[in-house]
């Protein structure tokens, strides 16, 4: 059995009723194929009579209001799914017996509803925003697939849930065909997404292109510009972006656009700033207005990681008096409200100004927040991070609390899976979103996550993330995990095992304490659990031969995942983490032969098999990270420790008490 064993049988069982907020009523007696599943998982979801089969020619009636994103997608889908022509039509546009019809627009158009309704989809007086319908039933006597959307995200986003909807034929698995279903769904925070905020080597920019387009895969609709060692976003944030520097940030807005991702652009002034100098105010203006000109509509001042025991001018003393946590919520204050009215309010089509508050992490109440509650204007988002800065667990009542104590409801800066801190050395963080609790929802505004310096590694935490933040409630962890090694490994199931071998190897979610809030390798730890209560009960052989496959999976996975992962840049990230998992699997596959040869009574094999597995492990201990990315340049990587080599020193240990 492999170590993905237990994320799997999650994920046949969640098919097998459908999804969450569908009633599983036929469930016993349904003979067909499972649903596939759905990230993020949509809020209703259930069979309509009939699979719709994919042929040579389909038609995309689309109307004016469906960009050529979304077009893209849909066109993409059906010629994956077999069509050889695909046209793409303007509506109004009657449906053509001849060929598969999709129909695409708003919800808001008299084409769409009907044939929604052809479909058994009803078309409810109000959707909130971002919310989609979609029928797809081949029985149909118009169109053969519809996908309706509030407004134009609603659309893109139903079309990423076609693009999941790809099955093979129920009576003719070489073909494909889409899943006979009707969908209703929308996101249930309005912001979710990720904030580049970390300390290190910032993404490259081909790394944020990459990270957006996935980010519209995944429906999230933020990404915060904020790295710590952007010397422009924080050491020198009063200078302008050099040329070429605005270019690439230009190319990111258009990339953010067109994956229907909000591009936000955060300044970081605190380090520096005088409150009371115009100089600075309209320094923080002017980049904000070169930014603006490229396209960015969402900003940010985040505050956070400054002290409020100093000034960094003598006139901020005179205007503010001494230094103190309420003198500093007071500029924060005054700085905030001047850039919401004369800024914001006077920029067409901008968001809600963003910020970090200086006390971020708790829900403590203190002077400082009493002068934000009061005084802040109620149109600024206040971002928090939970009750401390990596917390092993966000509540409802501590965001309603947090939510409380600023005056609004708070957005979650979420510091997982973020790996710039001493816990995290040696560290890729692959565990999934955990420990935050169902209901967040009706508390936060949106959360963020704050990824890894490996951009496409954090994939793993953050598809998971995006997947809590559209439908808390019905998020599971388990299966979410498993469609995210799914979407990394392109759909192939046997690529798919293998990374989820692989993630549990780097499941550990650590703190700023010493104990992490989610276990190290918990699927492999359960298997080493159960080896040595078969051993211990006398039945040796059945204990190596229990677990041996746990030790082939583990050294097959890096070949595997090289060989069939669909994203290049997640093996670039990964490598030394892949070099290191093939090594441990080598040496966990020898020890256990030197167990089966002093078993055998082979004395000097079993010497022999021990101590090249030895040599291996010191091998697999000794692949270090490359420079360059984290602030623990060249240190060591670190896979499964605590549980793969204690169960090889335990099994060493084992051989020399031989008896």
């Amino acid at each position: 059995m492999t170590l993905s064993a237990v994320a799997a049988t999650v994920l046949t069982v969640t098919s097998a009723v459908f999804v969450a907020g569908v009633s599983p009523a036929s469930a016993g007696t349904d003979t067909r194929p499972p649903l596939p599943v759905v990230i993020p998982a949509p809020q209703l979801m259930e069979r309509s009579e009939a699979e719709v089969r994919v042929p040579r020619r389909a038609r995309v009636l689309v109307d004016d209001s469906v960009d050529d994103q979304s077009r893209q997608i849909v066109v993409d889908v059906l010629r994956s799914a077999g069509a050889e022509f695909v046209d793409v039509v303007s509506s109004p546009a009657t449906y053509d017996a001849s060929a598969l019809n999709v129909r695409v627009g708003l919800l808001s158009s008299q084409a769409v509803a009907a044939d929604l309704a052809a479909l058994g989809v009803s078309v409810p007086a109000t959707m909130p925003a971002e919310g989609y319908l979609l029928g797809a039933n081949e029985s149909a006597s118009r169109v053969d697939v519809v996908l309706g959307g509030v407004d134009a995200d609603g659309v893109y986003y139903a079309a990423q849930t076609l693009r999941q909807l790809v099955v093979p034929m129920a009576n003719n698995p070489d073909k494909k065909a889409i899943a006979g279903v009707r969908i209703k769904d929308y996101p249930v925070m309005p912001l979710r997404g990720t904030i580049e905020g970390f300390y290190g080597s910032p993404w490259t920019h081909d790394e944020r292109v990459d990270q957006l387009s996935f980010y519209g895969d995944m429906k999230m609709n933020t990404y915060i510009y904020a790295p710590k060692d952007d010397a422009y976003h924080r050491d020198k944030w009063r200078e302008p972006y050099p040329a070429d520097a605005l270019s690439r940030l230009a190319e990111l807005v258009g990339t953010a656009s067109n994956h229907h991702v909000d591009f936000t652009f955060a300044l970081s002034p605190g380090v520096s700033i005088c409150y009371s100098r115009p100089s600075d105010y309209e320094a923080l203006i002017a980049k904000f207005q070169a930014l603006y000109d490229l396209g960015v509509r969402s900003f940010s001042i985040p505050l956070d990681d400054i002290s409020y025991t100093t000034w960094n001018c003598p006139e901020d003393l005179l205007t503010y008096g001494l230094p103190g946590r309420t003198a500093a919520a007071a500029a924060q204050v005054s700085l905030l409200n001047r850039v919401q009215h004369e800024f914001i309010e006077t920029h067409a089509a901008t968001k809600r100004l963003q910020m970090v508050p200086t006390e971020y992490g708790d829900i403590t109440d203190s002077a400082y927040k009493q002068k934000l509650r009061a005084d802040l204007d109620q149109d600024v988002v206040v971002m928090w991070t939970g009750t401390d800065t990596v917390p092993p667990k966000v509540t409802v009542a501590e965001a309603q609390r947090a939510s409380e104590l600023f005056g609004r409801k708070v957005f979650l800066w979420d510091n997982y899976p973020v790996n710039d801190y001493g816990n995290t050395e040696g560290r890729l963080l692959l565990a999934p979103y955990d420990k935050r609790e169902p209901g967040l929802s009706n508390q936060l505004s949106g959360i963020v996550s704050n990824p890894m310096n490996q951009a496409a590694a954090s994939k793993v935490a953050v598809a998971t993330m995006a997947d809590f933040s559209w439908n808390d409630h019905a998020y599971n962890r388990d299966r979410s995990w498993t469609q995210a090694a799914r979407y990394l490994a392109g759909g192939d199931a046997t690529t798919t095992d293998a990374m989820l071998t692989f993630f549990d190897l780097n499941h550990v979610a650590p703190t700023f304490g010493s104990t992490p809030w989610q276990p190290q390798a918990p699927g492999l730890a359960r298997q080493v659990a159960t080896f040595w209560t078969t051993w211990n009960a006398g039945a040796r052989s059945d204990a190596i031969s229990g677990i041996r496959p746990s030790a082939d999976a583990i050294g097959a996975a890096p070949g595997q995942i090289r060989s069939g992962a669909a994203d290049p840049m997640f093996l670039s990230d990964t490598g030394p983490w892949l070099d290191a998992t093939a090594l441990w699997g080598r040496a966990f596959d020898l020890h256990l032969d030197a167990l089966d040869a002093r078993i055998a009574g082979d004395v000097d094999g079993s010497n022999a098999l021990l101590a090249e597995g030895r040599a291996v492990a010191d091998q697999a201990r000794a692949v270090t990270a490359p420079a360059g990315e984290n602030r623990w340049n060249n240190l060591r990587v670190k896979i499964g420790d605590g549980v793969l080599d204690k169960l090889l020193s335990d099994i060493q240990g084992t051989l020399q008490n031989w008896s």
